[in-house]
């Protein structure tokens, strides 16, 4: 029952996703409200980049982000940004449908370089924060960065003002 109600979440939020990063266009990419945050590129590509810890967090108990290899792709363009999206996404998908709910009580933990990041937790807890929650995080983040930018945003949970009824 849980990997099911994971799974309905993932692909409702999945798709809300792929609404917001499809909406950010090129001549925007640069943007970044100040010196400390990432630009609007980055931000989408982190996002889409979440997608894929799904698989290590659903089917290790550690996730050890010292050897992890950040493949950001090519951010040039807000398609590439897409595009990479859709291949973490389906692969966070097969990570959800593969798991194993008799696993979601073990204690997970992530570390880097033998120091730890996040102390052990349920990895449901994981699950629901640090990749569900965490999303939903930034992709506020990014929906502030569109309206910076004088730009469209799609409704996630309904119309926003740009929707004309």
């Amino acid at each position: 029952m849980m990997k099911q109600a994971l799974l309905g979440e993932f692909l409702h939020e999945a798709e809300s996703t792929r609404k917001l990063l499809q909406a950010i266009p090129d001549n925007a990419l640069d943007w970044k409200p100040s010196e400390k945050n990432w630009t609007t590129a980055q931000l989408a590509s982190h996002i889409a980049e979440v997608y894929n810890w799904y698989e290590v967090t659903f089917n290790q108990d550690v996730f050890d982000m010292g050897s992890y290899q950040y493949d950001k792709g090519d951010i040039a363009k807000a398609e590439n940004i897409v595009a990479k999206f859709e291949e973490n996404v389906l692969n966070a998908q097969k990570a959800i449908e593969n798991s194993d709910e008799a696993t979601y009580m073990n204690l997970w933990k992530m570390q880097a370089g033998g120091n730890e990041i996040f102390p052990p937790m349920p990895k449901i807890q994981v699950i629901r924060g640090f990749l569900y929650n965490h999303l939903y995080h930034h992709r506020g983040e990014l929906i502030v960065y569109l309206r910076a930018t004088g730009n469209n945003v799609p409704g996630l949970y309904g119309p926003t003002a740009d929707d004309k009824f």
